[in-house]
């Protein structure tokens, strides 16, 4: 598939911050592609930039056909954004939130109403088209956030950590809905700091830490190339690690220590589950490896600030 977003060096400088450093990529059209990372990796600055509302410090950057910059009016017509704040009108109901932004657009008042109906059944609140915003549930406004998106039928949709603060139920009702926009053939950029959800939606990933990209690829692709089939955490005192490692490593493909935890890394985990059987280690979690394991083996599981 052709690319519909292509970066070259792409860098962002605040002042003597550098928040994106030298990134390349591209993204095909009809896929979803994912940013992961950690606060302050530059993940929604990237985006930013993409959406044209940000300038592009060095690099370049080509989206659906033409140069991203600030006055690039055209291309901003052409993206739906799912931002990470709630930033809808408190005071409207939810068809007024949606009527002042098709305004926005241009969009002929009997065209207008037509795409409100539509997007209202497809986001499961046409029965709260008369709620104002307040009277919403978190779920019921993201939800709402992706109609408003969807209004100017957008060419590429970008979605800004668009399940933050949601329930596992609700943030499961949003996973659908951009699972259907995809099923569609729209291009969807995701950023998230949940593994889960990148599982869940994204084609690829590139895992981005301090502003650079450590690795880029399919995520099940991923998690085979770095970690493994499988996961083994043994809850011991650093002073065992001799023991342990001796008799554990050899049946492992790496490890690696974090506070009081061995992390085993293992195609085939049932050697190594036999000897932990063996040595009778009562404090052990055996488990399919993730895209959580590889995002926390690329930056570090410690709390950066």
């Amino acid at each position: 598939m052709e690319p519909v977003i292509i970066a070259r060096g792409l860098c962002k400088k605040y002042g003597t911050l550098t928040a994106v450093d030298g990134i390349s990529f591209e993204i095909r059209r009809g896929e979803c592609f994912g940013f992961l990372g950690p606060n302050g990796a530059g993940k929604t600055t990237t985006v930013r930039m993409i959406h044209c509302v940000s300038p592009v410090s060095s690099g370049t950057l080509s989206v659906l056909g033409s140069q991203a910059h600030v006055d690039n009016r055209a291309l901003k017509q052409q993206t739906g954004i799912v931002p990470q704040e709630i930033t809808l009108d408190t005071d409207l109901t939810v068809r007024e939130n949606l009527q002042v932004f098709a305004h926005f657009f241009a969009i002929p008042r009997t065209e207008a109403r037509k795409r409100i109906a539509e997007l209202l059944r497809f986001v499961e609140l046409e029965k709260k088209s008369d709620s104002r915003i307040p009277e919403l549930s978190t779920g019921m406004k993201r939800r709402l956030l992706i109609a408003r998106a969807l209004l100017n039928r957008p060419k590429l949709i970008i979605a800004d950590e668009p399940t933050t603060g949601l329930d596992p139920q609700a943030r499961h009702l949003v996973w659908q809905r951009l699972r259907r926009l995809k099923s569609q053939g729209d291009t969807l950029i995701l950023t998230t700091q949940y593994m889960e959800e990148a599982q869940q939606l994204c084609d690829r990933i590139v895992i981005m830490h301090r502003g650079r990209i450590l690795r880029e690829g399919v995520p099940a692709r991923l998690i085979a190339e770095e970690i493994g089939r499988e996961v083994t955490e043994v809850r011991a005192a650093p002073e065992q690690d001799g023991g342990l490692l001796a008799a554990l490593g050899p049946l492992a493909r790496g490890h690696e220590r974090v506070g009081d935890t061995l992390y085993f890394y293992c195609d085939d985990g049932r050697p190594l589950m036999k000897k932990v059987l063996e040595l009778d280690l009562p404090a052990t979690v055996h488990r399919p490896a993730s895209l959580e394991d590889v995002f926390l083996k690329l930056t570090g599981r410690s709390l950066v600030e």
